[in-house]
């Protein structure tokens, strides 16, 4: 029986929701708990490990048929980049200012994503692309100005 795939942009959908409730959910946590940025991100990635590695079970075998370069870009994008600065960075973002003033400038990722695709050759810069860009920062500076 073949799986069934979700369509990308609804998979990306579920992705922001899940960010965002998740947000409010820790901002909470990080206040009721006085809990220190860095041990709620300690906390979720536990949490997140114990349930990644469950479902990433059947696909383990593929790590060590992975060539070495693959690997280390996981290790410095994912590891240390986006899951430890970038995380480290939004705890005490949240902990320290009002969802609405961090969440907007926090999830322009996709904004530095379309940079990197473009700088590196692997995504084009077409006049759509600008515009979204610029759509996405005025959006920043509306929501958080004031």
């Amino acid at each position: 029986m073949s799986r069934m795939k979700l369509n990308p942009q609804l998979l990306a959908l579920f992705t922001a929701m899940a960010w965002g409730i998740g947000g409010f959910y820790e901002k909470k946590g990080l206040h009721l708990g006085n809990l220190s940025p860095q041990m709620g991100i300690t906390i979720r990635t536990a949490v997140a490990l114990v349930i990644l590695g469950a479902v990433s079970f059947p696909h383990w075998k593929t790590v060590t048929e992975a060539p070495p370069r693959a690997l280390l870009m996981m290790v410095i994008g994912g590891g240390v980049v986006a899951g430890a600065v970038g995380m480290l960075c939004f705890y005490a973002a949240i902990k320290g200012a009002p969802l609405t003033k961090v969440m907007p400038i926090a999830f322009t990722s996709p904004l530095f994503g379309a940079l990197m695709g473009v700088i590196y050759g692997t995504e084009p810069l077409t006049p759509k692309t600008i515009f979204g860009m610029l759509l996405t920062i005025g959006g920043i500076v509306v929501l958080t100005i004031g």
